[in-house]
């Protein structure tokens, strides 16, 4: 029997991550959602609040940030902080792929900073918490887009197109999810990047290609099943491809594959690591 857990699933208000949260919380575990506009999200509690059972029903909440501000972002983990005991499960689902702006305040573009600075920052910060379960899980949710990244873009001093700059911050937060694992493996937290499947129907989907393959259930079932199945509570530091098994369309859920050749070799990783820092004290 699975113990009820305490979870929180960023970028949540829809998509993928709205349907695993009225998953979770309607298997009785406690969710918190995280969205960027508070009457969406109030409005989202509410809908899983409906649906969860148990004690859950009364331990639905969420928390307000716009993850292209990483100010915003450390303010959200500091009132997690203050608000949680522990985190049992944190899956950083928050992406973006088409955007009127490109790029943030700091002239970063938004997709290197929501789909992985923000997450990057967002689980450094929530570790302590991590750190008080018996055995947690991180699910970053990775893309089967991965291609090398260019610094000068990340650094703001280049622009790419939608599709370059989505692929390339995906690479990055698995390159990350990989170096973490290793970080944090006596801590007993397990990291697991995640491709929940290619043009699921989702939102965000929608906007950038107008059509789908998939589902949107087929996500939203492989992040409820990382987060809480048995089956994966020694997998650490592993890329989970759901679009293995059937190619890419269809609804048969994947398994475990390889990431890009960068997610995998240390020197990479280390470049990226330095260049994070470097990004992250110009901002501060």
């Amino acid at each position: 029997m699975t113990m009820h857990k305490t979870i929180l699933i960023t970028g949540s208000t829809d998509g993928i991550g709205k349907l695993a949260a009225l998953k979770l919380a309607e298997a009785g575990h406690q969710v918190y959602l995280h969205g960027r506009d508070a009457e969406k999200l109030a409005n989202v509690i509410s809908e899983v609040q409906a649906v969860a059972t148990g004690e859950a029903v009364d331990r639905v909440d969420g928390f307000v940030a716009d993850f292209s501000d990483l100010t915003a972002v450390l303010k959200m983990a500091s009132d997690v902080n203050e608000k949680l005991p522990k985190l049992d499960v944190l899956i950083n689902n928050a992406g973006i792929y088409t955007t009127s702006a490109a790029t943030t305040k700091d002239d970063l573009d938004i997709r290197f900073v929501v789909n992985y600075l923000a997450p990057y920052e967002l689980t450094n910060a929530l570790l302590p918490l991590l750190k008080q379960s018996d055995k947690a899980r991180i699910i970053n949710l990775s893309s089967a887009a991965q291609t090398p990244i260019s610094y000068e873009a990340f650094a703001g001093q280049a622009s790419l197109d939608d599709k370059a700059a989505y692929a390339q911050s995906k690479l990055a937060l698995t390159m990350w999810s990989m170096a973490l694992a290793d970080k944090i493996a006596s801590d007993d937290i397990n990291v697991i990047a995640v491709n929940p499947g290619s043009l699921l129907n989702t939102k965000m989907v929608d906007e950038a290609y107008g059509q789908y393959w998939s589902s949107a259930d087929k996500g939203a079932n492989i992040l409820t099943e990382l987060a809480i199945s048995d089956e994966f509570a020694n997998d650490t530091g592993k890329y989970f491809d759901n679009d293995i098994k059937d190619g890419i369309q269809g609804d048969v859920r994947g398994e475990f594959g390889k990431p890009h050749a960068d997610a995998l070799n240390k020197e990479a990783i280390a470049k990226l690591e330095k260049h994070t820092e470097q990004v992250l004290q110009s901002l501060y």
